[in-house]
């Protein structure tokens, strides 16, 4: 009966962190809030990284056309310096000055973050207020510029943006979209750009972790319960990702915030 516990307690938070991963509500927060309140604790280290990983996959798989096309014409740029592929390399070039503050800040403050992460659901429920607040900001925008229309600016402030998220409770995927569409973008260009944003953040993450997800003591023991969480996380990316990228079509993101608040509220005031 334990054995099962354990595969359903794994499962159950594969697939929580996978749907919660895509939308603006936090997913390491909301992690954190579902091992508080139904008692779930998480062994090893291990977990955070394949969940994660598999969420990776998900946006992978969805956005497959997208990275073909930015890569062919980014090479095809580099190698014949075509006009016409000139914005999807000026895209690839915006995503890695993006990248860049999340990266230096999530290296020399590793311990700082960890510390925050210490912090208590009440600081969770701080966090997700003011990611209310900030969806709640741009609930009518309604950007103009395009893929095209980017500029250095635009991708160094949603890369802070991105840096800020690293607190537990602040969205990463909020942070990048309100700042995105604060900047002018068309939904789906802000939608766009915070998802391949992710991308090299994740994929360095794990990189950066692969010598700690080896030395796991617990991946041999934990290795079925990991890769059912790894499978649910997958599939509830996927899909919740695609609900995210209708709910942007039709300019919902007040939703996320009523949500946040709610949520948001109810730990800060009962904790």
């Amino acid at each position: 009966m334990e054995e099962v516990y354990l595969l359903l307690k794994y499962l159950f938070l594969g697939v929580f962190q996978g749907f919660t991963e895509p939308i603006p509500i936090s997913s390491s927060g909301h992690l954190v809030l579902a091992q508080h309140y139904l008692g779930l604790t998480i062994e090893g280290f291990s977990f955070e990284l394949l969940v994660n990983f598999a969420s990776l996959i998900a946006v992978l798989l969805i956005y497959r056309q997208d990275l073909i096309r930015l890569t062919t014409n980014g090479l095809k740029y580099i190698t014949t310096r075509d006009e016409h592929s000139r914005p999807d390399f000026k895209f690839i070039i915006y995503l890695i000055i993006a990248t860049v503050p999340a990266g230096v800040i999530g290296v020399l403050f590793e311990d700082v973050i960890g510390d925050i992460f210490k912090g208590g659901v009440q600081l969770i429920g701080i966090t997700l207020i003011i990611t209310g607040i900030a969806l709640w900001a741009i609930r009518n925008l309604r950007g103009h510029k395009g893929d095209s229309e980017l500029t250095i600016k635009d991708a160094i402030l949603i890369g802070c943006a991105q840096a800020i998220a690293l607190i537990p409770g602040i969205s990463r995927s909020g942070a990048t979209i309100v700042a995105a569409m604060s900047l002018g973008m068309k939904q789906e260009t802000a939608l766009k750009f915070s998802f391949l944003l992710f991308i090299p953040v994740s994929a360095g993450g794990m990189i950066l972790s692969i010598n700690d997800l080896m030395n796991d003591p617990n991946l041999s023991t934990l290795f079925i319960p990991y890769s059912l969480a790894f499978i649910g996380s997958l599939v509830a990316s996927y899909f919740s990702l695609k609900w995210f990228m209708n709910i942007m079509a039709k300019g919902n993101l007040i939703y996320f915030a009523i949500y946040c608040f709610i949520v948001g509220g109810a730990v800060f005031i009962f904790n």
